[in-house]
């Protein structure tokens, strides 16, 4: 990372010399409409591109690296890791965290994490090869031209950038934050609250990691004229009030995020997102947790493969863990220990393969089953292809399967798919889901 990494000071001097323009008086509402058509369908070939025709072969790479990784945890490890306290060396339960927590060097090395990722989102890549761009201002005053050193001003830089924090921080974002490609969000190091404003809007872009920072209580952002690059601001309508929106974007990785309290969905992947992996994050007191595809018209979705895996689904939750329109959803090793409603629902014709997940379900009989399928029949919804395999059910919790399941022992058969680790594991797998307290020169 030598080399790469620049103080404030000088990307002060950069981005104030002739980064960002003055706002337009004479600002054209039809050009607007034309930029953002234009960055619709170069979003689209990106979607195109980041297809895979082979879904169930990412499957089994992922739970590959979950089998090689436990080869190296012994049985002791494992029966320790399963109490609720840890104490000596560091340990890593997944993956993902073996990649590059237990180094004392990873604040050096910030970089190693784009290496780290597993299933669809794998690619992202993030900022990887940029500049490092230090967060020392938590304010967000100006959404039209913002202020140097905040994070609206590093995340609509031209070019890779990989954004820190000085110090712990709360942002309340005056409007949704807007990214541009290549960035990663990386708040390790520092305790980085996106609270008690709008949220964070990935848009027809490509190549997004956001990891280790806590989005919570996220409201409507009331709209306006917003900047969304050095080059471009335009008039955005009331934002929802997502915690993170993936809007018709690809290669987006989301990983040790803490969640709770949105107005509308914690995490929304629509309009022909896809390359997308979340993983390691604890999700709370929420709703409608996680949308992916948004509308029954909108076909782009069935390009949409998501990865979710080693996420705790945690207290106070009701439903959407995830509910799925169209696409291919692999839920892997995840810790369902609460809903109000059901775990994982869908509607037009999603496949969804659950691998070696805990589901324990509420004490209210009416509640044990995981599955919903919506705003469909029986005769149509058996032929959508859920599987469910070494998942664990604990409190009389059921999932529903459809679909033919010679379709499974196919891929089996021709792609060599690897079963997941057991549900029995997962306690251990996702204990350290969440945000993390990291310090640099100590392992995290």
């Amino acid at each position: 990372m030598k080399g790469t990494k620049l103080t404030f000071f000088l990307i002060f001097l950069a981005s104030f010399a002739a980064i960002i323009p003055t706002l337009s008086a004479d600002h054209d509402p039809e050009e607007d409409k034309k930029y953002w058509k234009a960055r619709a369908d170069a979003a689209f070939n990106n979607t195109l591109k980041t297809y895979n025709p082979n879904p169930h072969i990412v499957a089994s790479d992922t739970n590959k690296e979950v089998h090689r990784m436990l080869k190296g945890v012994t049985n002791d490890t494992r029966r320790a890791l399963r109490g609720k306290m840890v104490f000596g060396p560091c340990l890593a339960t997944n993956p993902i965290d073996n990649c590059w927590r237990c180094q004392a060097n990873w604040a050096e090395n910030r970089f190693r994490l784009a290496h780290c990722g597993i299933g669809f989102g794998k690619t992202a890549i993030g900022g990887k090869g940029g500049p490092i761009y230090v967060v020392t201002d938590p304010s967000d005053d100006d959404v039209i031209n913002p202020k140097p050193g905040t994070l609206r001003h590093a995340v609509i830089q031209t070019g890779p950038l990989w954004i820190t924090f000085s110090c712990d921080m709360s942002i309340k974002l005056q409007q949704e934050l807007i990214m541009t490609c290549n960035k990663t969000i990386d708040g390790r190091g520092a305790k980085v609250h996106i609270a008690y404003g709008a949220g964070i809007t990935v848009q027809y872009i490509n190549n997004v990691i956001i990891h280790g920072i806590r989005v919570h209580d996220i409201v409507r952002g009331s709209g306006g004229m917003i900047r969304n690059s050095v080059d471009h601001f335009g008039f955005r309508t009331e934002s929802d009030g997502d915690g993170i929106s993936i809007f018709g974007s690809t290669n987006v990785w989301i990983d040790h995020v803490s969640m709770s309290k949105c107005s509308d969905g914690l995490i929304d992947a629509i309009e022909g997102s896809t390359g997308i992996t979340i993983s390691n994050s604890h999700f709370t007191d929420h709703n409608d947790v996680m949308l992916l595809g948004a509308s029954n018209s909108q076909v782009k979705d069935k390009f949409m493969q998501v990865t979710l895996a080693f996420n705790h689904f945690g207290k106070r939750l009701i439903q959407r863990m995830p509910r799925v329109r169209f696409g291919f959803v692999h839920v892997v090793n995840n810790d369902y220990t609460h809903w109000n409603m059901y775990a994982i629902g869908g509607s037009q014709g999603p496949t969804i393969i659950s691998q070696g997940n805990r589901f324990i379900a509420p004490i209210n009989d009416r509640l044990k089953e995981i599955t919903k399928r919506e705003y469909a029949k029986e005769p149509e919804w058996r032929s959508w292809n859920w599987r469910s395999e070494g998942d664990l059910m604990m409190n009389g919790a059921y999932f529903v399967e459809s679909g033919d399941p010679a379709s499974i022992d196919k891929f089996k058969r021709d792609c060599n798919l690897v079963k997941a680790a057991k549900g029995i594991e997962v306690t251990m797998i996702t204990k350290f889901a969440g945000a993390l307290d990291c310090l640099p020169g100590k392992k995290c």
